[in-house]
């Protein structure tokens, strides 16, 4: 059985990786668990990924966002606007599929990191046109994840973050 409470506790944003390559199986699985993500409305989840293992694409990605450079694959999550139900929370339904896909790399022994695009529209018309999308109105490029197996000074450990002053019941 898996244990989510140490899956929860132990991940990490993971900022440099070895060069061991990730299976398919494994980037298959994460994939899976982004899109077992809660939406805002069943049927009508935005998001779609485009699985970057080129050296010469991470590389360019890299030139936007250099923590991509040491990682031997990138996720690239893609919101789909047209096929969103509530045009206005795509960011939320896209940063449930991230958490999830980050949660399933620490549970395969891999670590991962969420590098933000969203909200910059810069930002995401840069990284959408490596990844192949030259207009930005429908489909956003909303982060890239990259997974990879954790360099020996970047491991998944407990942190705890627990601060019971941010707990407030009622009312604030």
């Amino acid at each position: 059985m898996v244990d989510f409470e140490q899956i929860i506790k132990t991940r990490r944003s993971i900022r440099e990786y070895t060069s061991q390559d990730v299976s398919d199986e494994d980037i298959l699985k994460i994939l899976k668990a982004g899109m077992q993500a809660p939406g805002s409305r069943l049927g009508a989840e935005p998001w779609e990924f485009v699985v970057v293992k080129n050296r010469k694409t991470l590389d360019k990605l890299a030139e936007i966002k250099p923590r991509v450079k040491t990682a031997p694959v990138a996720i690239v999550l893609v919101a789909n606007i047209e096929r969103s139900f509530y045009k206005g929370v795509w960011q939320q339904d896209m940063s449930a599929a991230a958490e999830n896909m980050l949660l399933e790399a620490v549970n395969l022994g891999l670590g991962g990191l969420w590098n933000g695009v969203a909200p910059e529209e810069e930002r995401m018309l840069e990284i959408g046109k490596i990844i192949g999308i030259n207009d930005i109105s429908e489909l956003k490029p909303f982060c890239i994840i990259t997974i990879g197996y954790p360099a020996k000074n970047f491991e998944n450990k407990f942190m705890d973050k627990f601060d019971d002053e941010r707990i407030h019941y009622e009312k604030y």
